[in-house]
């Protein structure tokens, strides 16, 4: 049986002049708890900090261009759609808005969507 989940990925760069551990301790422990507090019909709040490694051919080693990837996970997609819906096209509360300008980049800010579907793999191992 496959489940579909219904994700919005939002590529952000932390602001100029602040360290990486700085931005991760300000995220974990400031500005994701100040996301949750509205209540929401997200399934999952996942932040995923991006580390860069060295290319295996050349060495060399480059800033990404972003220094998260934050996913917002939804079972339901009107619930979705209706969180889209707010994060392009009207302004955030201002609360956000305040704590995002100690955080981020505004800038830098990229957003995509995806539509996943996951098999599960041990109907296929069992089969």
């Amino acid at each position: 049986m496959e489940s579909t989940t219904y994700k919005i990925l939002l590529f952000m760069k932390r602001r100029p002049g602040m360290s990486v551990e700085s931005f991760r301790e300000y995220y974990e422990e400031r500005h994701a708890p100040l996301c949750l507090q509205g209540g929401s019909t997200m399934s999952r709040y996942v932040r995923r900090y991006l580390e860069p490694q060295p290319h295996p051919e050349t060495g060399s080693w480059e800033l990404p261009p972003f220094d998260v990837i934050t996913e917002l996970w939804f079972d339901d997609e009107q619930a979705f759609r209706g969180t889209l819906g707010h994060l392009t096209s009207t302004v955030m509360p201002e609360v956000i808005t305040n704590d995002e300008a100690h955080l981020f980049d505004r800038s830098s800010f990229r957003i995509a969507t995806v539509v996943e579907c996951e098999s599960d793999l041990g109907v296929v191992r069992d089969a």
